[in-house]
Parts: C-alpha cells; structure tokens; sequence
C-alpha cells in the first residue's frame, strides 16, 4: 500500500490526483455510498488499509484521521429509489461522479477502485482492488463505508424491526428473517428483492 499509482500520474504531469471508492453495492437496502479523496502523497496514515479488512473501531478512527489530514474529501450517497430507477452500478457511477464534483479542489486525475470509469470528465484509471494498493483508494474506502454503516445505524433507529444496525442492509439470514417477518419497508431496493416480491 503506497502512493506508486498517485506518483504514476503525477509524473505524467497530472497535478491533483484523487482516490475514488464506494460502499454498500451489494445490500438490500440503503444507499450507496461513494467517497473521492485527495491525499498528499508524502502523507503517511498508518493501518490504512481497505475498509473491508480493518474492524469497525479502526474504521472509526481512520475515518476521523483521513478527514483531518486530506487535502479535500467528499462523500455521496445515492438512495434506492434511484437504484431501483437507474440500477445499482450507474447509481454507484452517479455517486462517484458527485463525490467528485463536490471535491473543493478540482482535481485532474482519478483512481478507481474496480474496473469501471464512471466518466468524469478528466483522466481515469481503474485499480482492481485498489483499496488494498493505493492510499488515496483506500481512504476514500475508509470514508464510503464508515458513512454507510452510520446512515444504516440511523436507519435502524427508524426501521428497529429489521435491525439494520447488525446486518447494515446486507442480505443475511436474519435480515430475510425481518423481511419475511415484517415485509418490505421504504427503504429497502426492489430491484433486489424480485424473488420475494414475486412470490
């Protein structure tokens, strides 16, 4: 995990670059959420690493480290009546195309965790598993799913039936439990839930 991609660029003669990742693809409820960072690339956060990897209070305090230390960061959610309208992975371009443009410095290249470009108008390049290899990515992975998972916490206070606190929207035993239990509330993904809305 270092900045060897960010310097790529930058030797290219691109000035800002900014890591890009999103979190919460794959629930059944909830949004998604998308996060854009711009690093310096002397700086060096220690245990930053993919979100997926860490437990949640080192995501915590990541969280509040990257925030304090980037250069700029946004972070965007798109909702799942528009993930029902447009499908799950242009809603999750959406989200990384907003992230950018709320980013207060402009930048002039992006790295992408995955393998797909969501269009932002300047130079983009994609990184398989990017949150384990660049360090803009993988902040911007700290930023995407710790904002998720505090949305999803606010969720459940709301919906307390489904228990969106242990799951997060995921589709576990226990959350088909709670659908089965409860039906469908406002804020789960239709588009996802075709079998049980078939049935």
């Amino acid at each position: 995990m270092d900045y060897s991609f960010e310097k790529e660029l930058i030797s290219e003669g691109y000035g800002v670059v900014c890591g890009i990742d999103e979190a919460g693809r794959g629930p059944l409820a909830g949004p998604v959420c998308a996060a854009a960072v711009i690093l310096p690339t002397d700086l060096e956060i220690e245990g930053l690493n993919d979100s997926k990897k860490l437990t949640e209070k080192k995501r915590e305090a990541l969280f509040d480290v990257v925030k304090e230390k980037a250069l700029a960061y946004s972070i965007v959610m798109v909702d799942e009546k528009v993930i029902d309208e447009i499908n799950i992975l242009q809603a999750t371009l959406l989200a990384m195309r907003n992230a950018v443009e709320g980013l207060e410095i402009k930048p002039d290249a992006a790295l992408i965790d995955g393998n797909q470009k969501p269009g932002l108008g300047i130079e983009e390049r994609t990184v398989v598993k990017g949150d384990a290899k660049s360090m803009s990515i993988a902040a911007a992975s700290i930023l995407a799913k710790v904002s998720r998972d505090r949305f999803m916490l606010e969720l459940d206070e709301k919906y307390p039936q489904y228990q969106f606190a242990k799951h997060k929207g995921y589709g576990t035993k226990l959350h088909y439990e709670c659908i089965e239990q409860f039906g469908i509330s406002p804020v789960h993904r239709l588009t996802f839930l075709k079998k049980i809305l078939d049935k």
